[in-house]
């Protein structure tokens, strides 16, 4: 098997960004309160390693980025101290901290300081408006841009089953919206989101981005909607498919099979295979798999986008699991990474723990979700 890097290097490092939404913890409607809970945060102890925190789109979001790591359970580790460092920050505010890709409870909406968001905000006015959305991104080493884009390709048709296990935001407005990741709906009202194009090279990625900016729909070439891209100002590929994570567990998950997509491809393009241009359905096939796993999750048939049919969607995780099932051993996460899978079969993703505790009424499923984001 080709090789992908020794460790340290292109295919080994991995980072996660988390975005979080804080909510009040009587109403548990989302708070404006990202200001003071990162001045808190910042006079906090932090985890080991680059770890940050940041403001997102909305005052009521809060992001934690991990370092760079090369073991799963550093990441863990990481993931585990930035959630609970913003925890007792927004706890001291008077608030609470929630991983889920979509608030419970509808709350104003109030864009962040910062001329850029106020220029987003602008930009795509009322699909903005009660716009509230959390991702888990994952960020893995690639030695440079043009590999990134052959990367991205080998990965798009698997972005959908990244995120039907991730599915964490059936909620909208204080009912059930019947999808798994009310998330991946909303997203898809944007311009140019969803599975990305195939592209050639990271010239045509680029002169892509260029064209999308001149016609308006994006802000500039470090904001695109697609579920993964190269980074704009990293070393990295950024998967962004999954929803929120609803715990740590669920977070490593996704960065294990992420980063063994990526290194599953650096092996094919080591020996000279790169990811063939799609057909003319392609498009509609990416559409329709990225629709099934926001509407379903695991909980119901997904669309196989190389066989081109609708099958369960545990047996889309089970094909995922043998592909990488060489670069999970490599790295020494293929026990773990198929335990973790399992566990997610067997308890529910974070869309069908959401419901479940939905029983009790909304209010119950946000306390559920602030115990289950800080790990108390």
């Amino acid at each position: 098997m080709a090789q992908s890097g020794g460790e340290g290097g292109a295919g080994w490092t991995v980072g996660v960004e988390e975005e979080f939404l804080l909510v009040d913890p009587d109403t548990r409607c989302g708070v404006p309160l990202a200001a003071a809970v990162l001045e808190r945060a910042g006079g906090l102890p932090a985890p080991a390693g680059d770890a940050a925190v940041h403001l997102e789109l909305l005052a009521s979001q809060v992001e934690s980025a991990t370092g760079v790591c090369t073991r799963l359970d550093e990441l863990a580790r990481q993931l585990t101290a930035g959630r609970r460092r913003l925890a007792e920050a927004a706890r001291a505010e008077g608030a609470r901290l929630v991983s889920s890709g979509t608030p419970v409870l509808h709350g104003p909406v109030e864009v962040a300081p910062g001329g850029r968001f106020r220029r987003i905000a602008d930009a795509y006015a009322g699909v903005m408006s009660d716009y509230q959305s959390c991702g888990c991104h994952v960020h893995v080493g690639v030695p440079d841009r043009d590999t990134a884009v052959a990367v991205v390709n080998h990965l798009r048709p698997w972005l959908p089953t990244l995120l039907a296990l991730s599915v964490n935001s059936p909620y909208d407005r204080g009912r059930e919206s019947g999808c798994a990741s009310w998330r991946a709906v909303e997203q898809s009202r944007f311009p140019g989101g969803g599975v990305p194009p195939w592209f050639p090279s990271a010239a045509a990625y680029d002169a892509a981005l260029d064209r999308l900016v001149e016609c308006g729909v994006l802000m500039d070439r470090a904001m695109t909607f697609w579920l993964a891209r190269p980074s704009s100002h990293l070393p990295t590929v950024e998967i962004r498919a999954a929803d929120a994570a609803i715990g740590v567990p669920e977070a490593v998950l996704q960065a294990a099979l992420s980063r063994a997509l990526v290194r599953t491809a650096l092996a094919e393009l080591a020996v000279g295979r790169e990811a063939p241009p799609p057909g003319g359905a392609d498009g509609q096939l990416s559409a329709a798999a990225l629709w099934a796993a926001a509407r379903h999750g695991l909980s119901g048939p997904g669309v196989d986008p190389l066989l081109a049919r609708q099958v369960p969607a545990p047996r889309l995780v089970e094909r995922l699991l043998d592909l990488v099932a060489p670069e999970l051993e490599e790295t020494g996460d293929l026990a773990a990474a198929r335990a973790a899978a399992a566990r997610l079969l067997r308890v529910g993703t974070g869309a069908v723990r959401q419901c479940r505790a939905g029983g009790a009424g909304p209010a119950a499923v946000v306390d559920m979700l602030i115990e289950e984001t800080s790990g108390s």
